[in-house]
């Protein structure tokens, strides 16, 4: 059953609580800031677009990395000088950003696939073992825990509530149901049913909706203020993850090896952008011309984002399977090959890569001038211009 709060405001004003913790605070789809100071939310925004302001790293160097206790699939949320970053072991972390030095760790009892989302002094992150649990920021102590019936393999998205009073944190689970819990004590704002399992995400759209892929093979789009279902799109397979936004567009990487773009407002697809032989399980990255996304052909496809034509493609040596980050000045992603890679936008140029020594399967995640990124072997490193 879709539940909604009690009463019903005339004109909802909703606060977008987290966009891409720029210098200046800017939301997702707001290029104006200088400097990424934070990535406190999957994707570094509320949109999802893998996307910051910032010119990329040049001459990179590991300034550290560190071996955790197994390997990393979620990307880190970095905040006020601490990485956070979860394990296929269920140990979640606090990491030193300068230093690489554990502050603290939080033991769940299941793989943590779920990248953290950082807000309020809180750390919020969904586990395997079916609990997604509140942190304080400061300790790793267990504020806490809310019990879904399945696990739980995507992020959190930190709202406000439309009568301005409490916070939420919107969180999709695998049991098919999007809920938004009361970030003081994890009680349901709402919850919104679909009929199949959710893998990614939430993105908020012009602050008023929720937009995420199922594995009903649906772009679900959702009232934030009550949970309530504004429309849905088909698309031809299930949807494998995190989407991403811009506008009324939604980009989603399916099961039948599409890349498709929805327009949400016209209530249908785009256009779909198809590899007959090979899937795409990375999430999406934007600019204003191009999406950028990783196959399992080992390649970085660019497709123009109005035409959905291929624009270019870049192969490494192995599958991509995590989400890249576009600078103002390049595309940076991680390969199954152990390097990260660095190219022009325009033309898929390369211009520079680093071999990290181990596969790299997770997606990026960017603060302070440095890369924060998670390998195969358990390795954690933060990446540094020279």
């Amino acid at each position: 059953m879709k539940n909604s709060l009690s009463g019903t405001l005339a004109i909802w004003t909703f606060l977008v609580l987290l966009g891409v913790t720029m210098g200046n605070g800017a939301p997702a789809e707001n290029k104006a800031a200088a400097v990424t100071k934070s990535w406190t939310i999957p994707r570094g925004g509320n949109a999802l677009q893998g996307r910051v302001a910032d010119a990329v790293p040049r001459k990179p160097r590991v300034k550290w990395d560190v071996v955790l206790d197994g390997p990393v699939i979620g990307d880190a949320a970095i905040a006020d000088g601490t990485i956070y970053i979860g394990t296929v072991m269920g140990t979640f972390y606090a990491i030193n950003f300068e230093t690489g030095k554990a502050r603290w760790k939080f033991e769940t009892e299941d793989t943590i696939d779920a990248p953290p989302a950082v807000g309020l002094g809180r750390v919020f992150i969904g586990s395997s073992d079916c609990f997604f649990y509140c942190l304080d920021q400061k300790t790793g102590k267990e504020l806490w825990k809310y019990e879904g019936a399945d696990k739980f393999v995507g992020g959190g998205l930190l709202v406000r509530s439309p009568d301005n009073k409490e916070d939420w944190i919107v969180v999709n689970g695998y049991d098919g149901i999007c809920r938004a819990l009361r970030t003081k004590d994890g009680s349901e704002a709402w919850i919104y049913e679909t009929a199949a399992q959710i893998n990614g995400t939430p993105a908020l759209v012009n602050g008023r909706t929720v937009v995420l892929g199922g594995c009903d093979a649906l772009v679900h789009v959702v009232d934030v203020t009550n949970g309530k279902a504004v429309n849905e799109v088909q698309v031809d397979a299930e949807i494998i993850g995190t989407v991403a936004t811009m506008g009324s567009m939604v980009y989603s990487a399916n099961y039948g090896n599409q890349l498709v773009a929805v327009d949400i407002e016209k209530k249908k697809p785009k256009w779909i952008y198809e590899d007959k032989d090979f899937g795409f399980y990375a999430a999406p990255a934007l600019n204003d011309e191009l999406v950028f996304i990783g196959s399992r052909d080992k390649h970085l496809h660019a497709v123009n984002r109005e035409s959905g034509k291929r624009a270019w493609r870049f192969k490494t040596g192995s599958r991509i399977d995590g989400g890249a980050i576009v600078f103002r000045d390049a595309v940076v992603f991680g390969s199954g090959d152990g390097r990260v890679y660095a190219l022009k936008p325009s033309d898929g140029s390369e211009i520079w890569r680093l071999d990290l020594g181990e596969g790299i399967g997770s997606d990026l995640a960017f603060a302070s001038g440095c890369i924060v990124v998670g390998g195969s072997d358990g390795s954690l490193f933060c990446i540094e211009g020279q």
